[in-house]
Protein backbone atom coordinates (compact mmCIF):
# COMPACT_ATOMS: atom_id res chain seq x y z
CA UNK A 1 0.00 0.00 0.00
CA UNK A 2 1.35 3.13 -1.02
CA UNK A 3 2.79 5.68 1.48
CA UNK A 4 1.34 9.42 1.76
CA UNK A 5 2.82 11.89 4.02
CA UNK A 6 2.35 15.16 4.58
CA UNK A 7 4.31 17.63 2.06
CA UNK A 8 5.27 20.71 4.41
CA UNK A 9 6.56 18.67 7.67
CA UNK A 10 8.77 16.30 5.24
CA UNK A 11 10.24 19.39 3.37
CA UNK A 12 11.08 21.38 6.39
CA UNK A 13 12.97 18.20 7.57
CA UNK A 14 14.41 17.50 4.32
CA UNK A 15 15.70 21.40 4.03
CA UNK A 16 16.68 21.60 7.73
CA UNK A 17 18.85 18.32 7.03
CA UNK A 18 20.46 20.09 3.86
CA UNK A 19 21.64 22.92 5.86
CA UNK A 20 22.82 20.54 8.41
CA UNK A 21 24.65 19.00 5.68
CA UNK A 22 26.41 22.36 4.55
CA UNK A 23 27.23 23.21 7.56
CA UNK A 24 29.46 20.32 8.06
CA UNK A 25 30.67 20.46 4.27
CA UNK A 26 32.19 24.23 5.19
CA UNK A 27 33.57 23.30 8.30
CA UNK A 28 35.93 21.09 6.45
CA UNK A 29 39.54 21.98 5.92
CA UNK A 30 41.58 21.36 2.77
CA UNK A 31 42.84 18.62 4.63
CA UNK A 32 39.42 16.95 5.83
CA UNK A 33 37.50 17.31 2.94
CA UNK A 34 40.15 14.90 1.46
CA UNK A 35 40.34 12.87 4.52
CA UNK A 36 38.52 8.89 3.97
CA UNK A 37 35.22 8.69 5.08
CA UNK A 38 33.79 5.77 6.90
CA UNK A 39 32.07 4.87 3.47
CA UNK A 40 34.52 2.00 1.47
CA UNK A 41 36.18 4.15 -1.57
CA UNK A 42 34.92 7.70 -0.64
CA UNK A 43 36.44 10.35 0.97
CA UNK A 44 34.17 13.12 2.92
CA UNK A 45 34.17 15.65 -0.71
CA UNK A 46 33.19 12.23 -2.02
CA UNK A 47 29.54 12.52 0.18
CA UNK A 48 29.27 15.76 -0.38
CA UNK A 49 29.20 14.95 -3.97
CA UNK A 50 27.01 12.10 -3.96
CA UNK A 51 24.39 14.45 -2.52
CA UNK A 52 24.52 17.03 -5.01
CA UNK A 53 24.07 13.98 -7.27
CA UNK A 54 21.41 12.77 -6.10
CA UNK A 55 19.58 15.62 -6.01
CA UNK A 56 20.81 16.78 -9.28
CA UNK A 57 19.23 13.63 -10.77
CA UNK A 58 16.06 14.77 -8.70
CA UNK A 59 16.13 17.91 -10.72
CA UNK A 60 16.56 16.43 -13.79
CA UNK A 61 19.86 16.60 -14.55
CA UNK A 62 22.40 13.97 -15.49
CA UNK A 63 25.78 13.52 -16.11
CA UNK A 64 28.33 11.25 -18.21
CA UNK A 65 28.80 7.66 -17.10
CA UNK A 66 32.29 6.86 -15.86
CA UNK A 67 33.90 4.21 -17.76
CA UNK A 68 35.44 2.39 -14.61
CA UNK A 69 32.73 3.13 -12.07
CA UNK A 70 30.91 -0.62 -12.24
CA UNK A 71 34.55 -2.03 -11.72
CA UNK A 72 34.43 -0.31 -7.83
CA UNK A 73 35.11 -2.68 -5.19
CA UNK A 74 32.18 -0.57 -3.56
CA UNK A 75 30.20 -0.26 -6.49
CA UNK A 76 27.48 -3.59 -6.01
CA UNK A 77 24.19 -2.39 -8.22
CA UNK A 78 23.26 0.24 -10.48
CA UNK A 79 22.26 2.13 -7.81
CA UNK A 80 25.64 2.41 -6.01
CA UNK A 81 27.17 2.71 -10.14
CA UNK A 82 24.98 5.84 -10.34
CA UNK A 83 26.41 7.19 -7.26
CA UNK A 84 29.89 6.58 -8.49
CA UNK A 85 29.22 8.40 -11.73
CA UNK A 86 28.13 11.65 -9.79
CA UNK A 87 31.17 11.23 -7.35
CA UNK A 88 33.75 10.59 -9.62
CA UNK A 89 32.20 13.54 -12.02
CA UNK A 90 33.70 15.97 -8.78
CA UNK A 91 36.18 14.52 -7.86
CA UNK A 92 38.98 16.70 -9.92
CA UNK A 93 36.81 19.95 -9.01
CA UNK A 94 38.06 22.51 -6.13
CA UNK A 95 36.32 22.17 -2.63
CA UNK A 96 35.09 25.59 -3.41
CA UNK A 97 33.47 24.23 -6.88
CA UNK A 98 31.75 21.44 -4.93
CA UNK A 99 30.32 24.02 -2.08
CA UNK A 100 28.96 25.75 -4.88
CA UNK A 101 27.55 23.50 -6.41
CA UNK A 102 26.00 22.26 -3.13
CA UNK A 103 24.77 25.46 -2.53
CA UNK A 104 23.15 25.92 -6.03
CA UNK A 105 21.45 22.30 -5.81
CA UNK A 106 19.82 23.08 -2.43
CA UNK A 107 18.33 25.99 -3.84
CA UNK A 108 17.09 24.91 -6.62
CA UNK A 109 15.46 21.69 -4.92
CA UNK A 110 14.62 23.66 -1.68
CA UNK A 111 12.48 26.06 -4.16
CA UNK A 112 10.92 23.03 -6.14
CA UNK A 113 9.95 20.94 -3.04
CA UNK A 114 8.22 24.67 -1.61
CA UNK A 115 5.92 24.82 -4.90
CA UNK A 116 4.59 21.18 -4.97
CA UNK A 117 1.19 20.76 -3.52
CA UNK A 118 0.09 17.50 -1.39
CA UNK A 119 -1.29 16.16 -4.53
CA UNK A 120 1.84 15.87 -5.90
CA UNK A 121 3.61 14.45 -3.04
CA UNK A 122 1.09 11.51 -3.06
CA UNK A 123 1.58 10.93 -6.83
CA UNK A 124 3.24 7.63 -7.63
CA UNK A 125 7.12 7.59 -8.61
CA UNK A 126 10.06 4.84 -8.91
CA UNK A 127 11.94 5.41 -4.99
CA UNK A 128 15.06 3.32 -4.07
CA UNK A 129 12.25 1.18 -1.76
CA UNK A 130 10.16 0.26 -5.09
CA UNK A 131 7.06 2.02 -6.44
CA UNK A 132 5.37 4.39 -3.73
CA UNK A 133 4.91 8.07 -3.75
CA UNK A 134 6.58 11.08 -4.07
CA UNK A 135 6.25 12.02 -0.41
CA UNK A 136 8.07 8.55 0.34
CA UNK A 137 11.21 8.97 -1.58
CA UNK A 138 11.36 12.23 -0.04
CA UNK A 139 11.50 10.70 3.34
CA UNK A 140 13.86 8.30 1.98
CA UNK A 141 16.27 11.30 0.74
CA UNK A 142 15.67 12.47 4.28
CA UNK A 143 16.95 9.49 5.78
CA UNK A 144 20.09 9.19 3.56
CA UNK A 145 21.12 12.87 3.96
CA UNK A 146 20.65 12.38 8.05
CA UNK A 147 22.81 9.03 7.63
CA UNK A 148 25.62 10.93 5.22
CA UNK A 149 25.14 13.16 8.36
CA UNK A 150 26.48 10.97 10.74
CA UNK A 151 29.34 9.72 8.30
CA UNK A 152 30.74 13.48 8.11
CA UNK A 153 30.68 13.88 11.73
CA UNK A 154 32.00 10.18 12.94
CA UNK A 155 35.36 11.52 10.63
CA UNK A 156 35.26 15.08 11.57
CA UNK A 157 34.93 15.28 15.74
CA UNK A 158 33.07 11.98 16.60
CA UNK A 159 29.76 14.63 17.84
CA UNK A 160 26.28 13.15 16.58
CA UNK A 161 23.06 14.67 14.91
CA UNK A 162 21.46 17.45 17.61
CA UNK A 163 17.93 17.95 15.67
CA UNK A 164 15.37 15.67 16.29
CA UNK A 165 12.96 16.84 13.31
CA UNK A 166 14.72 15.02 10.23
CA UNK A 167 15.84 12.28 13.00
CA UNK A 168 12.41 11.31 13.36
CA UNK A 169 11.54 11.10 9.91
CA UNK A 170 14.78 8.96 9.17
CA UNK A 171 13.83 6.81 12.00
CA UNK A 172 10.23 6.14 10.77
CA UNK A 173 11.83 5.40 7.72
CA UNK A 174 14.12 2.87 9.16
CA UNK A 175 11.14 1.12 10.86
CA UNK A 176 9.30 0.66 7.68
CA UNK A 177 11.68 -1.65 6.75
CA UNK A 178 12.23 -3.83 10.52
CA UNK A 179 9.66 -6.45 9.23
CA UNK A 180 11.94 -7.11 6.11
CA UNK A 181 14.29 -7.33 8.43
CA UNK A 182 13.08 -9.59 10.83
CA UNK A 183 10.82 -11.98 8.58
CA UNK A 184 13.08 -11.98 5.32
CA UNK A 185 16.75 -11.17 6.74
CA UNK A 186 16.80 -12.92 9.69
CA UNK A 187 14.42 -15.43 9.09
CA UNK A 188 12.61 -15.55 12.14
CA UNK A 189 9.73 -18.44 12.55
CA UNK A 190 5.60 -17.73 12.46
CA UNK A 191 4.55 -16.39 16.02
CA UNK A 192 7.94 -14.64 16.74
CA UNK A 193 7.56 -11.23 18.14
CA UNK A 194 10.25 -8.66 18.41
CA UNK A 195 10.70 -5.20 20.18
CA UNK A 196 12.56 -2.66 19.16
CA UNK A 197 13.79 0.18 21.88
CA UNK A 198 14.99 2.94 20.25
CA UNK A 199 16.13 5.64 22.79
CA UNK A 200 17.96 8.59 22.55
CA UNK A 201 17.73 11.24 19.56
CA UNK A 202 14.62 9.71 18.17
CA UNK A 203 13.30 7.82 20.43
CA UNK A 204 10.56 4.93 19.84
CA UNK A 205 9.37 1.66 20.52
CA UNK A 206 8.45 -0.72 17.59
CA UNK A 207 6.54 -4.26 17.74
CA UNK A 208 7.51 -6.24 14.94
CA UNK A 209 5.63 -9.76 14.70
CA UNK A 210 5.59 -12.89 12.14
CA UNK A 211 2.42 -14.15 10.95
CA UNK A 212 2.06 -15.28 7.44
CA UNK A 213 4.34 -12.65 7.00
CA UNK A 214 6.19 -10.19 9.61
CA UNK A 215 4.63 -6.82 10.05
CA UNK A 216 4.51 -3.88 12.45
CA UNK A 217 1.76 -4.30 15.13
CA UNK A 218 0.52 -1.67 17.68
CA UNK A 219 0.52 -4.42 20.71
CA UNK A 220 0.93 -7.94 20.78
CA UNK A 221 -1.27 -10.25 22.63
CA UNK A 222 -0.63 -12.04 25.97
CA UNK A 223 0.21 -9.31 27.99
CA UNK A 224 1.93 -7.26 24.85
CA UNK A 225 4.98 -10.36 26.01
CA UNK A 226 7.77 -9.88 23.34
CA UNK A 227 10.24 -13.51 22.56
CA UNK A 228 13.13 -10.87 22.17
CA UNK A 229 13.82 -6.95 23.25
CA UNK A 230 16.13 -5.30 21.30
CA UNK A 231 17.47 -1.62 23.03
CA UNK A 232 19.39 0.75 21.44
CA UNK A 233 20.43 4.41 20.58
CA UNK A 234 19.00 6.24 17.68
CA UNK A 235 22.87 7.03 16.23
CA UNK A 236 24.12 3.31 16.98
CA UNK A 237 20.90 1.96 15.62
CA UNK A 238 21.35 3.70 12.26
CA UNK A 239 25.09 3.00 11.98
CA UNK A 240 24.36 -0.59 12.30
CA UNK A 241 21.28 -0.36 9.68
CA UNK A 242 23.53 1.65 7.37
CA UNK A 243 26.28 -1.78 7.69
CA UNK A 244 28.50 1.30 8.76
CA UNK A 245 32.75 0.87 9.82
CA UNK A 246 32.86 1.34 13.33
CA UNK A 247 29.37 -0.01 13.79
CA UNK A 248 29.20 -1.69 17.26
CA UNK A 249 26.42 -4.69 17.34
CA UNK A 250 27.81 -4.70 21.58
CA UNK A 251 25.69 -1.14 21.54
CA UNK A 252 22.58 -3.29 21.16
CA UNK A 253 21.17 -4.95 24.30
CA UNK A 254 19.11 -8.03 23.76
CA UNK A 255 16.35 -9.28 26.18
CA UNK A 256 14.93 -12.50 26.08
CA UNK A 257 15.46 -15.44 23.00
CA UNK A 258 19.22 -14.38 23.21
CA UNK A 259 19.92 -16.21 19.68
CA UNK A 260 16.92 -14.83 17.76
CA UNK A 261 17.90 -11.21 19.14
CA UNK A 262 21.81 -12.34 18.00
CA UNK A 263 20.54 -13.20 14.71
CA UNK A 264 18.80 -10.41 14.03
CA UNK A 265 21.41 -7.67 14.68
CA UNK A 266 23.82 -9.71 12.28
CA UNK A 267 21.51 -8.79 9.81
CA UNK A 268 20.58 -5.09 10.43
CA UNK A 269 22.84 -3.67 7.72
CA UNK A 270 20.36 -3.74 5.02
CA UNK A 271 20.98 -0.61 3.41
CA UNK A 272 22.51 -0.66 0.06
Amino acid sequence: MPITLPAAPITEALTAQWRTIQTLAEALDERQWHTPSVLPGWSQADIVAHIIGTESLLAGRSVDPVPDAPAADHVRNPIGELNENWVQHFRDQSRAQVLAALDEILQVRTAALTAMSQQQFDEPTVTPAGPDTYGRFMRIRIFDCWMHEIDLRDVLDGSVPADPNPARWAVDEIATSLPFVVGKRAGMPSGTRVLFEITGLAARTVRVEVGDRAAIVDAFGDGDRADVTLTVDTVDFARLVGGRRGADPGTVDIAGDRARGERIVGVLDYVI
